[in-house]
């Protein structure tokens, strides 16, 4: 998995995914784009990715699309509509792309999602910056969005973004 922290600026968001989504079939990856305020770090796009590809490889995927599926893991709901909200928006946002070409953890084409980052870079330069967007974290948003408490907090020495990937695990759990 590789990923794009970056500020974009998106004008129609219907383009912009359909964008994103034909950058992806071109160079054999998939690409879904987070708006950066909800992802709690690395380890949480990657333990999304991975439980998206284990519902997939089961059958039990909610989303057909992949990207989608990854989404819905990430966002920890099962609801499109509600999982959406972890999503870019129209207007300028703070964003993290995730580029990955596996889907059992062991084929990944480095190369293919290279290519597609630059791609990415290079087509949508225009309302593209790449910049860090995870080194601050909103703590205050991640719990209301995950529903973590003080009280839970303060009940364990697990970081937030501990936390937030195991809301992760939990919609495993809740199927």
């Amino acid at each position: 998995m590789e990923r794009l922290e970056c500020r974009v600026d998106i004008a129609d968001l219907d383009a912009f995914v359909a964008h994103l989504g034909e950058l992806g079939e071109r160079h054999g990856v998939t690409i879904q784009a987070f708006d950066a305020r909800y992802v709690a770090g690395r380890d949480h796009l990657e333990r999304a990715v991975e439980l998206a590809d284990r519902a997939i490889g089961r059958g039990e995927n909610v989303a057909r699309d992949r990207a989608v599926e990854i989404l819905l893991y990430a966002a920890g709901r099962r609801q499109i509509t509600r999982a959406l909200e972890m999503g870019v928006s129209e207007g300028r946002n703070q964003a993290v792309i995730l580029v990955d070409s596996g889907t059992d953890g062991e084929s990944r084409d480095e190369d293919a999602e290279t290519a597609a980052l630059e791609a990415l870079e290079e087509e949508l330069s225009g309302s593209l910056t790449p910049e860090p967007t995870l080194e601050t974290v909103d703590e205050r948003r991640l719990c209301e969005f995950f529903e973590i408490t003080d009280a839970e907090r303060e009940a364990t020495d697990a970081s937030l973004e501990e936390l937030v990937c195991e809301r992760v695990a939990l919609l495993e759990v809740e199927k």
